[in-house]
């Protein structure tokens, strides 16, 4: 087990909790008290990263009220909504704590959870994830295709993500700064969190039902969200497309042999039109769909080569009480 680093004992621990939000203004203000409320009782220095992606609500205007009666909320208001992973890691840049929290605002993970993580975080261990027992409020398509994602990319994937597990998690400092160093354009989270390794520890919870409002993951945003995670840590498609090639090839060769051999041997006086279309629409089909495979890899690695920033930030107002602390810790 890792040790984490010792604090300087004269200080108290400052923790940084990081909630992306995108049209949150629904369920904002009860996630905040129930929020506070735990981070209170732990009687650490703390500070609530709320990060606006771009919101078309009034989410930023929500935030900016629960900065102004908080002195231990910041606000980072990104210029547009350049999604999720995006906006996490805005607000990891900007965290400063001892710790770090990543939750949701839509209160499915529960903050009173938090102090369980930062318990499992002060016995030692870099990286407390929060790992699903149920989730509550879900469809059955949903919770069945999440159990294939995951059970895929654990024998597909090169990195051991842990099966059942979003992005809420407590995270050591130097965990956090080895997961600040991966720049990719594409970023999959929860693959980040799991490559940097660093010792890490499940804490098991029952997911809630959304609070309020409605799940900006629609079917084909979680399909695009599953190939990124395929993509980044796995290199298995390339491989099906090649395998599923050499097969097609081999059927191709035994069924030209057959060909052949059958107009020898007894004649061809029929044209044979509706088999040679289903062999022209089979191996068509198998080239698109490799081509399709090799396509979303090349996409991919254009768009790191071109290295453009994550994100931009159009307002990052501090939390007073960090300021305060910062003027404290001056010698």
């Amino acid at each position: 087990m890792s040790v984490v680093p010792n604090q300087d004992s004269s200080k108290r621990i400052l923790l940084s909790v990081v909630v992306p939000a995108y049209d949150e203004q629904d369920v904002l203000t009860e996630f905040n008290q129930r929020l506070t409320l735990v981070l209170d009782a732990l009687a650490v220095d703390y500070e609530i990263i709320y990060v606006n992606d771009g919101s078309s609500d009034s989410t930023v205007d929500v935030i900016e009220s629960l900065h102004n009666n908080n002195q231990h909320i910041a606000l980072l208001d990104l210029s547009r909504n350049f999604g999720k992973e995006a906006a996490l890691t805005a607000g990891l840049d900007h965290a400063q704590g001892d710790a770090v929290i990543v939750i949701d605002a839509d209160l499915q993970d529960p903050p009173e959870i938090i102090p369980q993580l930062f318990n499992k975080w002060q016995e030692g261990h870099d990286v407390v994830y929060a790992q699903r027992s149920t989730r509550k409020g879900e469809t059955w398509v949903k919770r069945f295709t999440a159990f294939l994602f995951y059970r895929l990319m654990g024998q597909l994937g090169y990195i051991g993500i842990p099966p059942d597990t979003g992005d809420f998690r407590l995270m050591s400092r130097r965990s956090l700064e080895a997961v600040n160093e991966l720049r990719e354009s594409h970023r999959f989270m929860k693959g980040l969190f799991a490559w940097v390794g660093f010792d890490q520890v499940a804490v098991r919870y029952d997911r809630d039902p959304r609070y309020a409002g409605k799940s900006k993951w629609s079917y084909w945003r979680l399909w695009n969200f599953a190939l990124e995670g395929l993509t980044s840590f796995t290199t298995a498609p390339l491989k099906l497309a090649t395998y599923l090639g050499f097969v097609t090839a081999i059927i191709a060769f035994v069924y030209g042999v057959w060909v052949v051999m059958k107009a020898f041997l007894y004649g061809d006086p029929v044209a044979g039109y509706p088999s040679l279309m289903a062999v022209v629409l089979f191996l068509g089909a198998v080239q698109l769909m490799t081509l399709g495979t090799i396509g979303e890899y090349l996409a991919r690695t254009s768009d790191e080569a071109k290295r453009r920033p994550l994100y931009f930030v159009k307002n990052y107002v501090a939390s007073s009480g960090l300021l305060q602390r910062a003027e404290k810790d001056k010698p």
